[in-house]
């Protein structure tokens, strides 16, 4: 908002107006470096972009020269549902027969029937303790870390419900639930999980003074070592049994992680005939690869183009269009795309396995061929990540890729260098825009201090010719009067 003055009063000129125009002229200058540093920002803009474009491109390449990609496997089964497959990082490819005789199971034991889960079952303290039942429940042998838990019931005396919530609370290794039925209520206790090691028994001792007559907190002893079976017991603990490729295995659950070398398998049933399981080099991962590959460079290959081309019919150019380094960039980038290597003695370059350049320079697969590359997995992996410290020529074309993108990406490359470069004019440029504007201020205050002062002189000079005249015309009159 302009300042509200009275200069100019005096003189009945617009020294106002004046002075903002030749402010204006002064500022001439400053408007050019302006408009210099808003192109500068643009292209450090777009180096930005081109950073950001070539680090997806060092990274979509950086994966192709991984054993893991090329290495990736995924698991088969001819019967899923008995047996599941996952495989791993380290699982190699290979086929593998599994029979399953048994699957793991958890050990459950219930009560006799009460009238409701509100029904007293009685006081006293009940003891947990986990551990694996010999064939006929002879011995138990507890297990090993696992500690006996104490369990107090009453008094007063409690019923179904409330011992289910101790018994869960307890964190013994046994889950405690109400089966309800036409019959009644019973406490049914199963194992927290599968295995043999984790059977369990349970001890009571009753306030009534008789531990093992089944009546009162004793109907929920259960120890066939001792004899003591008031809790019927429905299933035993059991470890999965199965054989792979005829060697028997078992597990104390149905999943059996790491069993070959990163893979696991998932037992769902019993089987009646052999599931073959096999582990597959991973075709759909390494196409993901390759097509986040392809994207990324596309990608920079189209972003290089917007901003160096010059568009004739509208005789507009891009950004970084005649900028030497944008397109040297993109010249490496076609030269190595489209170069030849010794790694492999199959596919010595791109295009033998389905990556065929256009005129624009952006790839599109050839699925044919692709499809011819994947089924020679061994000879493809060389051409992309083959690494030869003593021959350069031998390496892999994503290697080379890779390296290409460390240099133009690295402190002395010629992104970071040009990035920097224009950080650097743009703050030499905002250096000189505030010395000028400084320097225009300067001329701004000298310009109003001489109007100001030459404003009030011909105020003087107004005032005092209006005196002379007014003296004259009364002269005049007295001569005549």
């Amino acid at each position: 908002m302009a300042s509200i003055t009275s200069i100019g009063i005096g003189s009945g000129l617009d020294i106002e107006s004046m002075i903002t125009q030749l402010v204006a002229a002064e500022r001439v200058p400053v408007k050019k470096l302006q408009t210099e540093a808003s192109s500068l920002q643009t292209k450090l803009s777009s180096y930005g972009k081109l950073q950001s474009g070539m680090a997806a491109l060092r990274d979509a390449a950086l994966a192709l020269t991984r054993s893991s990609t090329w290495g990736a496997t995924a698991g088969a089964s001819s019967d899923a549902a008995s047996v599941a497959v996952a495989t791993g990082s380290t699982t190699l490819p290979g086929s593998y027969s599994i029979e399953v005789q048994r699957l793991a199971s958890v050990q459950s034991n219930a009560t006799g029937v009460y009238a409701s889960a509100d029904a007293l079952v009685g006081e006293g303290t009940l003891r947990i303790e986990l551990g694996a039942w010999s064939a006929g429940g002879s011995s138990f042998t507890p297990k090993a870390g696992a500690t006996a838990v104490d369990i107090t019931v009453g008094p007063p005396a409690e019923s179904l419900a409330q011992l289910r919530d101790k018994i869960n609370a307890s964190n013994s290794g046994v889950v405690a639930s109400v089966l309800t039925d036409a019959s009644g209520a019973r406490l049914v206790l199963r194992s927290a999980a599968t295995g043999e090691m984790n059977g369990f028994r349970i001890g009571a001792t009753d306030i009534d003074g008789n531990n093992f007559d089944g009546i009162g907190l004793s109907a929920l002893a259960f120890d066939p070592s001792a004899g003591i079976l008031t809790m019927a017991q429905a299933l035993a603990a059991a470890n999965a049994s199965a054989s792979l490729n005829g060697l028997p295995i078992s597990s104390a659950g149905n999943t059996l992680s790491n069993v070959l070398d990163g893979m696991t398998l998932t037992l769902g049933k019993v089987t009646t005939a052999p599931v073959l399981v096999e582990a597959r080099p991973d075709s759909e991962s390494m196409r993901k690869a390759l097509d986040t590959f392809v994207k990324a460079y596309n990608d920079l290959n189209t972003l290089i183009v917007e901003q160096t081309k010059y568009d004739a019919a509208s005789k507009t150019a891009g950004v970084l269009q005649g900028d030497s380094a944008a397109v040297a960039m993109r010249s490496q980038m076609r030269s190595l795309l489209g170069g030849s290597s010794g790694a492999s003695a199959m596919f010595s370059r791109l295009a033998d396995v389905g990556f065929d350049v256009q005129s624009d320079g952006s790839i599109k697969l050839d699925e044919t061929k692709l499809a011819n590359g994947l089924a020679n997995l061994g000879e493809m992996k060389k051409l992309f990540a083959a690494s030869d410290p003593l021959d350069a020529s031998n390496n892999g074309i994503a290697v080379r890729l890779r390296t290409l993108a460390d240099q133009l990406l690295g402190v002395d490359g010629s992104i970071s260098t040009r990035s920097e470069g224009l950080r650097k004019r743009i703050e030499l440029n905002g250096d000189r825009q505030e010395r000028l504007e400084d320097r225009v201020a300067m001329t701004e205050k000298r310009l109003r201090a001489q109007y100001t002062a030459l404003d009030t002189q011909m105020a003087s000079l107004t005032s005092l010719s209006n005196y002379v005249t007014q003296q004259l015309a009364a002269l005049n009159k007295s001569r005549n009067d």
